[in-house]
């Protein structure tokens, strides 16, 4: 490895957003600390922002190192679709007609279930949501669980405990739930044509598996705290209000239906968010205030992150070359908590004659490790924006969130190498 200036700059500023990230809650204190200056600190505080501060330094940094063309040259060769792609989806996926017919969908599934209705449709929200993600794209499922667990859970009484305990295996099983499919998941979606893996493929290899686990997981944590959540009635367990009319809905749907079919054509579904925002700005009385600032934040972090780590191909690339198929998925699985699932098989795929072991052991760890933290799956920036707002200060601490999605991400390990 001959690594250049810049991308040694890049990976120096890489593991500093990468401290930066786990150190928000240091900067919420100075901010009430230094009242005069609140404004900075509270943005610096921010986990969305992180990595788009510190891409905006890395790129300060190459255009006096190297000249502003080379900075231009870079951000023209890296994709943004995908930071386009969550923003829009988390706006149209988290709008009222969206919520009410999944939360009316969760509803009918819960009351199939032979357990009250709190901790039935808490276990139908955390099993079924993150399986839909293989079918309406993970950040779509993202958004509606956690709009859903927040207009029902979260935003009442419940202890700290349970709130990271959800979040730990919403993470984890969006992250796997996507694997139904071949088109879902974005470190799924990054190889699967390059390796010809069609639905059939990506059921047999993942699909049976995880989707087992998405269940377990859900099971697990609705049973460790199903005194809290029997607390929950069937009131609770309630679409928004009021009812949005039929028509309204099957455009909203036409609309998230669209975006998804083109979710890899930025100029088409970008087009058809500009006509969703004239519509729902038209029918206002059957909406609530779209998460657009949300959205914003999360489409930032995503930018951010894809170009910071586009400069860390030069040791992450060698680094999965040398791996074996046996040890691999670890390593896979451990790399996706700091470099994003989609980045990790993206460079594995580009490492020539790999056995078709490898190459399922590259995946099933990327999609393993995705819950761990906020940067390894790009739907959990969507998902933390939506509910930190129940926690502690308004943010949730990045170490926590780790404790809290190891359990889950333990059953996924176990669950894929025994039954293997």
């Amino acid at each position: 490895m001959h690594p250049t200036i810049s991308e040694l700059a890049g990976l120096g500023l890489f593991l500093l957003a990468l401290v930066h990230t786990f150190s928000t809650k240091f900067f919420e204190q100075l901010a009430r600390a230094h009242p005069r200056h609140a404004g900075a600190w509270r943005l610096l505080g921010e986990v969305e922002v992180v990595f788009g501060i510190w891409a905006t330094i890395l790129m300060i940094f190459i255009a006096i190192a190297d000249g502003p063309a080379i900075v231009s040259r870079y951000l023209d060769s890296r994709n943004f679709t995908e930071p386009m792609f969550v923003f829009v989806i988390m706006v149209i996926a988290g709008s009222k007609p969206i919520l009410q017919v999944a939360m009316a969908g969760v509803r009918g599934i819960a009351r199939l279930l032979p357990l009250r209705q709190g901790p039935a449709f808490y276990f139908s929200t955390l099993a079924v949501v993150p399986l839909l993600g293989s079918f309406i794209t993970e950040p779509a499922a993202m958004t509606l669980a956690a709009l859903i667990l927040c207009e029902n859970y979260f935003s009442k009484n419940l202890s700290m405990r349970l709130k990271y305990a959800t979040i730990g295996v919403l993470f984890v099983n969006i992250s796997i739930g996507g694997t139904l499919t071949p088109f879902a998941a974005p470190p799924v979606l990054i190889v699967a044509n390059k390796w010809g893996w069609d639905i059939w493929a990506m059921m047999s290899m993942f699909g049976w598996k995880f989707g087992l686990t998405v269940v377990l997981n859900a099971l697990a944590v609705t049973l460790l705290f199903r005194g809290e959540l029997e607390k929950f009635s069937d009131t609770d367990m309630r679409a928004p209000s009021p009812t949005v009319p039929p028509a309204t809905v099957l455009v909203h749907m036409a609309f998230l239906i669209g975006v998804i079919v083109f979710a890899h054509d930025a100029v088409i579904f970008m087009g058809l968010f500009l006509f969703f925002l004239g519509f729902a700005t038209a029918y206002q009385q059957h909406q609530d205030p779209l998460i657009l600032r949300e959205g914003l934040l999360v489409a930032f972090f995503l930018a951010g992150l894809v170009v910071l780590g586009g400069q860390q191909e030069w040791w992450l690339q060698p680094l999965l070359a040398k791996m074996s198929a046996t040890t691999v998925y670890a390593a896979s699985t451990i790399l996706t908590s700091i470099a994003d699932n989609a980045a990790i098989t993206y460079l594995g795929s580009l490492v020539e004659n790999t056995s078709d072991e490898f190459k399922r052991a590259l995946v099933a760890g990327a999609v393993t490790g995705g819950g761990l933290t906020i940067i390894a799956n790009a739907p959990n920036p969507a998902g933390f924006s939506i509910v930190k707002k129940y926690f502690e200060d308004e943010s949730i601490n990045p170490a926590g969130l780790l404790v809290s999605a190891l359990p889950p991400t333990i059953v996924a390990i176990l669950v894929y190498q025994l039954l293997g």
